[in-house]
């Protein structure tokens, strides 16, 4: 069976890699180097804890993929020969007001009745795990099973990975799907046609621009977040750190990542006085002796938004299509479920999860 990925990021690569280790031909078509967007201008934070808003279908698709990390790290990085920074070291939801803290309360009781790991901390257990945090925090949420992974690490194993399990990677701006009797038959490569017999769009925040893929730009759209890296000879956090205002990311190397802005201003990926503005007032709000430290990185990304925020994954419009975007903030955390759940619709396999959920026709984005 011939496959063709439209997008290189970290969910095409996966699901290149899945499909390629279960007896596909896979071509992946990236116009850039594979994760040259969203996948690594991520933060990498694997939290479905963290950041869930409640129980559901997607809670429900973040903790199946957050189980299947540990192997999918393990298979990447036998293949690649390269290892990819992952943490699952736990996350620290801080609080800074009576509100907050009771609204981590509500959350923590909610997910332990779900039978989920997770605990309100009070102050002193909270600088006792991180002594480098604002002592004026009132308390935390702690959610051990959550953790990271360095995303750029991971989208160059990943990368390699796919190509040494046989995945063929072509650069190159697809035109648009070929329709043969109704049916997807392939992509148009700046003029050529690459034949296939099943095509899955997984173009992040561009994927409403390919034409054929069944969504509009209004569907799937990019939403800027903006990011700062700082440097320390030693890590000063171990864990995840979030507060209502955004977060910041350890690395194992010392350097911290803090992030990140959320803006609607199109296809610009432009660093703004502003978007800095507010995450380095974040960053000293959490942390304030991390102000010593020196700056050495700044970018922006675009994460592939949809009104309800919830992915677009499964069969496409056009029969042998399939889709996989709309990741916004957790393409890193869902690329492992992504890539069973598509590897299972276009093999005409039984999802591991419903999908129905997040199919391309549901009433929130249509």
């Amino acid at each position: 069976m011939r496959v063709v990925i439209v997008g290189g990021g970290v969910v095409g690569c996966a699901v290149a890699l899945r499909l390629s280790k279960a007896g596909a031909q896979c071509t992946v078509v990236e116009r850039s180097v594979p994760g040259a967007e969203a996948s690594s201008a991520a933060a990498g934070i694997l939290g479905p804890q963290a950041e869930a808003e409640g129980p559901g279908p997607f809670l429900s698709l973040c903790l199946r993929s957050r189980l299947l990390y540990p192997r999918f790290v393990e298979e990447v990085e036998a293949l690649s020969g390269l290892h990819v920074g992952f943490r699952p070291s736990g996350v620290l939801h801080v609080a800074f007001t009576e509100a907050s803290r009771e609204r981590l309360r509500a959350r923590v009781q909610t997910q332990r009745a779900e039978g989920l790991s997770a605990e309100l901390l009070g102050r002193e257990a909270v600088l006792g795990l991180e002594p480098a945090l604002n002592p004026a925090v009132l308390g935390a949420a702690h959610f051990p099973d959550d953790g990271s992974v360095d995303n750029r690490l991971l989208m160059r194993a990943l990368s390699m990975a796919a190509a040494r399990a046989g995945v063929h990677f072509r650069s190159g701006h697809v035109r648009g799907l070929l329709e043969v009797n109704g049916r997807a038959a392939g992509v148009d490569v700046d003029g050529e046609h690459l034949p296939a017999d099943a095509v899955v769009v997984a173009a992040g925040a561009w994927t409403g621009l390919v034409p054929g893929s069944g969504l509009s730009p209004r569907q799937v759209r990019p939403a800027r977040g903006q990011m700062v890296m700082l440097r320390s000879r030693v890590p000063r956090l171990q864990r995840v750190v979030f507060s209502d205002r955004g977060y910041l990311v350890p690395r194992a190397d010392g350097h911290l990542l803090a992030g990140s802005t959320l803006e609607f201003q199109g296809f610009d990926k432009e660093v703004t006085a502003a978007g800095l503005q507010a995450i380095l007032a974040l960053l000293l709000e959490l942390a304030p002796s991390l102000g010593e430290l020196p700056v050495v990185e700044s970018w922006a990304g675009l994460r592939p938004y949809t009104e309800d925020r919830l992915p677009v994954l499964g069969r496409g419009p056009l029969p042998g299509s399939f889709l996989a975007s709309g990741h916004f903030r957790n393409g890193i955390l869902l690329a492992p479920v992504t890539a069973e759940l598509l590897a299972q619709a276009v093999l005409g396999q039984p999802p591991s999860l419903p999908l129905e959920p997040f199919g391309w026709d549901r009433p929130a984005i249509t």
